[in-house]
């Protein structure tokens, strides 16, 4: 790359080369380019089995949790079939086989859902008394708001303006 500059008051001019330091030559840089064209397929397959464990682990974690809130909510059999599936895939994990893994994981997919599906219903019913109890409350508020306006609201009564200037001229 060649670079040059020129001062216009002075009228000087400088002028650089620059190149590439990095001390590889073309036929270096090409066998890399290569190199990385022939390992691509084995890359992505190792990226493919991290994302699936990685999946796997979450699933793992959340499952675990929802078993310690929720695990009273479902039958022994439900709860025994989610801890084999889990300790199931906890062990898959632990080796290579990508496939094995994935279909580890969905089946503790669906062995998890009857739970899922019992913390849902102890959230919505939560979430339900919680609006009822709300409700009364706002409710009880609204009345004693009422009461506490008649007794400080404003009053209507009957009045007339007596004039105090006549007062003051009589004295």
């Amino acid at each position: 790359l060649h670079v040059s500059a020129k001062d216009k008051a002075t009228g000087k001019e400088q002028k650089i080369k620059i190149t590439a330091s990095s001390g590889l030559s073309d036929e270096e840089i090409e066998r890399m380019v290569n190199e990385a064209k022939q390992h691509e397929e084995e890359d992505k397959k190792k990226m493919e089995l991290i994302e699936a464990k990685n999946e796997a682990d979450t699933l793992i974690y959340s499952v675990e949790k929802s078993l310690k809130d929720f695990g009273d909510k479902i039958t022994e059999e439900e709860k025994k079939e989610v801890e084999d599936a889990l300790n199931s895939l906890k062990e898959t994990i632990k080796g290579e086989d990508l496939e094995k893994i994935k279909s580890e994981t969905e089946n503790l997919k669906q062995k998890s859902y009857k739970l899922a599906e019992e913390a849902y219903k102890a959230g919505s019913q939560g979430a339900t008394a919680g609006n009822q109890g709300t409700t009364t409350t706002t409710s009880t508020s609204s009345k004693e708001k009422d009461e506490k306006k008649d007794e400080s609201g404003p009053i209507d009564a009957d009045y007339e303006v007596v004039d105090d200037d006549d007062d003051k001229g009589k004295k």
